[in-house]
Parts: C-alpha cells; structure tokens; sequence
C-alpha cells in the first residue's frame, strides 16, 4: 500500500525564488495563515467528471490539455513567465494525476511544474547514498504511487488520508512530461487550482426538480424495520438545539434553509419542534411538499403509523414516488413527518403542512409557497411555525442576481415581519441532491458537499445557533452549526429498495 508519500505536494523549490505564500498551501481562516493542507480530498463523483472539471479549469485560464490513455493523466501546454533571453528561459506546465477509487470515488492532484534552460548548465553535485536510497525506494513502487501522501480512506468523511513527513527527491514527478532543452526544476502541488475543482464540484447549487417529473410505481418496495407497534412509540426528540429557545413563540415564523438531503437538518428540525412543544406551544411543521399532499399527510397524521397506514400515504403520493427525486423526499424527511406524527400521539398540538407548488417555478413558485404558508399559519395563529426550505426561498430580502425574483421568505417577511431565518453552518460532508453534472445533465445522487467560507464550521466552532447583531444581506438573522453532514438518500429510490421509517438520522 502506499505508505511512503508526501505531505500533500509540498514537494519543495528546487531551484525557485521563495514566496510570500507558497502555490502548496491554502488559507485557514481559524489561524488567519496559509497553510500547507494535512489531508487529501476525495471527491464524490466519477472520475470522467473529475477530470473532466480540472480540465475546464486550466481552459478557462488558456491552456490547452493533453491526456494521456484512459484520461487520468493529462498536462496542459507552456507558458513562459516573463521573458528572458534564450538560454536562460523559464517555462511552467500543469500535470494532473486522477486516481480512480471506487465508481464514484476520484482523487485528482493537480501540479505545477517548472523548467529552466540555465539548469543544463549547472554542472550537478555528487548525490549521497541516502538519496540514492530514497530514489530506489521511490522508483521501486513505482509511477502509480510517487506522489501520494499515504493510504486514503474510502469512506466518506468531511476528511480524508492520513498525515505523513514531507519528502523531497531529485526528480518526485515519474511519468511527468518533459521537454526539450529544459530541465524540470522544481515542483508544487498547486492547492489554488485544486481549490477551484472542490468549489466546481462541491459548491454547485441543488436543484429541485417540480413539474413533469412522472411517479413510478412501488411493486416491489418493501418497509424494512415498519413492523406494528405493540405500543406507541415515542419521538425521538434528542437535547435541545443550544440557543434556539429565544425563538419560540406564539405565532411565530422559523425558516430554516438548506440543505436538504442531510441526515442532519430533519435531526434538528425535531429537536427544535419537541422543545418548543415541551414549551406548551402548538407547532407547526411545513415543509417542502406540494400543497396537493396535504389530505395523505393529515391522514397520516392522525393514524398508528403501522405498515398499512404508510403504505397509503406512499403508494397515494405522486411526490414521494417521482422517478427523480431530489433532498425534499429524503428517507430523512420521511423519518421527520413519522416523529411528528409520534409527537402528536404522545399529546402535543402538532401539525404537519405541505406549502409547496406543484409544477409552477420562478416567481409564480415563490408566490404560491409564501401563500400556502401564510395560510396555515394564519388557520393556527398560536402556534410557533417551523418551515424547512431550500436557501433561496428562506431568504427573507431580494436577491442580487435578478431584480424581479422575489423569494418566498421576502414575501411572508413583508406580511408578518417577526418572520425569523436561519441558514446552516457545517463541516464538509455529504447530500444527496440534484446538480448538473459536466454534461449539462441532471444527475441526482450522493454528492459532496462543502461549506463556502461564511458558512464554514471551525473545530472550535460548537453545534447550535449563533444569532446575527443585525440580518444579514442574504435576510438571515442566524445560522445553525450542525458539524459533518451526511447523506439521506430518496426514501423510495428503486424497485426492491428497502425504505426504513424507524432508522432516523444519527443524532448529532
């Protein structure tokens, strides 16, 4: 296995002037430096994407690329920083190695070489017997190998690899391009680009797919672990979230946002409905189904939640059995609406609401959401209201992007100002969702996700809310810190899938 490697590409200047911050090491807002990355990434998509996003990368900054068979080398045309006179030229390319890991499963380390014509001139040094050794060593297990940084994982943790020494050699880069009359002359792993790819592949928009998207039949589901109950079961409530109980009230309006497809936002959803109904105060739960389901959730509702009573709220619902489904009808969503209805059961004024549209998008989308909503809570004006949605429709101000798309949390804000938001805070992790692969297709499956800067959890940052001084642009008052996320795929997916109702997120 590969365990002698090196600490994620800092493979040293050979040759090269020192930098104010080197191309191998990434800022780390806890500390405020640049710092060289301890751990690889491992990317969840297929390689062909990966690579394929590395590649419009270096395009969109004009390079041409080149790869080599089976497309997980490729290396890109040379530059000429500057301009010197013939003999002592610089030239610099991009060499990337894919790493193929599972079906859906890519390293992809990203290089930057340089090469110097003065270096054919320098006459070399004797090399030690150590460094003899070392080369050996390297060369002994091979091109495959030579500039990993140990034994990655294959899980999916926010993190993966392990840590290992930093390790220069003569020549690290076996199988990297050469070229006539210049001799490579120093090496980096370039983070900054690598940086670019997590963003292409980790930070792209969920979709949600409304409209013309046909139900297919549930033969062949089965209900694993929704056996009858011999007594009620009780909600599954967990601790209270830290510091969410300064927003409960009657009449009240919480929009918690994206993202959806996560174990951990159903998780704290309950979490935060058990305490305010502990509280004494009826609830509300909306969430992102269309309105046209509200007589299946009722009825559910207000049922044992044996196997019988969710066979018909799923084989009668158009939403739950869409051939393409997105975070909105995740096992996790499924598992949240049979704790309300356990809550209900145990004595507490709970209800369930479906606010969404059913096939109008845009703004007519955004009108019909913020309408459904106000409607239920105006039908129970003292109930506190949690409403689960996408992060665009949580906002409760204007979007920069389009001047006439008004989000549905502006709109309920404008009728009942006291109408509170939330978005979250997390650590890498993972969701199930809906993106446009590098195809322009849609593609819905577990992916990767990562936080933007803003919305980053620190090692030191605790789970619970952290209320804003003022709202934010984006109209949130606070965000939610939920740690690592981790994926909750459709609840019914495939024939023969098992849905399990009682298995709920892991708490957190």
């Amino acid at each position: 296995m590969r365990r002698l490697g090196m600490m994620l590409g800092l493979l040293g200047c050979m040759g090269c002037a020192s930098l104010t911050r080197g191309l191998a090491t990434r800022y780390d807002p806890e500390t405020g430096q640049y710092e060289t990355p301890t751990h690889e990434v491992v990317f969840l998509a297929p390689a062909e994407d990966a690579m394929m996003t590395a590649r419009r990368i270096l395009e969109e900054a004009g390079y041409d690329l080149m790869e080599e068979e089976g497309g997980l080398v490729m290396f890109s045309s040379l530059r000429e920083p500057g301009r010197n006179k013939a003999g002592v030229r610089n030239l610099e390319r991009y060499y990337i190695k894919g790493e193929r890991l599972g079906p859906r499963q890519t390293l992809v380390r990203v290089f930057r070489l340089g090469y110097g014509e003065m270096e054919n001139l320098v006459e070399q040094a004797p090399r030690s017997e150590a460094l003899k050794r070392i080369e050996q060593r390297m060369q002994s297990i091979g091109d495959h190998d030579a500039d990993g940084i140990g034994e990655p994982s294959m899980g999916l943790s926010s993190q993966v690899g392990r840590r290992s020494s930093p390790l220069s050699v003569e020549n690290p880069f076996f199988g990297a391009p050469t070229h006539e009359g210049f001799r490579m002359v120093r090496g980096y792993r370039d983070v900054g680009v690598e940086q670019k790819l997590l963003e292409r592949l980790e930070m792209a928009p969920a979709l949600e797919l409304v409209g013309g998207n046909s139900p297919v039949p549930m033969r062949s589901m089965t209900l694993d672990g929704w056996a009858e109950a011999t007594a009620p079961l009780p909600p599954e409530c967990g601790v209270p979230v830290d510091g969410t109980s300064s927003l409960f009230s009657a009449g009240g309006v919480l929009l918690v946002a994206d993202p959806l497809g996560t174990q951990e936002v159903p998780t704290v959803a309950l979490r935060m409905l058990c305490e305010a109904s502990s509280k004494g105060l009826p609830v509300t739960l909306a969430l992102s189904i269309p309105a046209s389901e509200q007589p299946l959730l009722e009825r559910y509702l207000a049922s044992d939640g044996g196997p019988m009573d969710a066979q018909e709220l799923l084989s009668g619902s158009a939403f739950w059995r869409r051939m393409y489904q997105d975070g909105r009808s995740s096992r996790a969503m499924l598992w949240l609406v049979e704790q309300a209805r356990r809550l209900r059961a145990s004595g507490k004024d709970v209800a369930l609401a479906a606010i969404d549209a059913d096939k109008a998008q845009g703004n007519a989308r955004e009108a019909q959401m913020a309408e459904n909503l106000l409607e239920v809570q105006a039908a129970r004006p003292q109930a506190w209201t949690l409403a689960l949605t996408g992060s665009v429709h949580a906002r409760t101000t204007e979007v920069s992007w389009d001047d006439d798309f008004e989000p549905m949390g502006a709109r309920v804000a404008r009728a009942l100002p006291s109408t509170r938001a939330l978005d979250v805070g997390f650590q890498r992790g993972s969701q199930f969702a809906c993106r446009y692969n590098i195809w322009d297709e849609v593609e819905c499956d577990v992916f990767g996700i990562s936080p933007t800067l803003e919305a980053r959890q620190s090692s030191k940052q605790p789970a619970g809310l952290e209320l804003f001084a003022t709202q934010q642009p984006h109209g949130f008052h606070g965000r939610l810190y939920l740690g690592a996320l981790n994926a909750s795929p459709p609840a019914i997916r495939a024939q023969r899938q098992a849905t399990s109702l009682n298995q709920g997120p892991a708490a957190k």
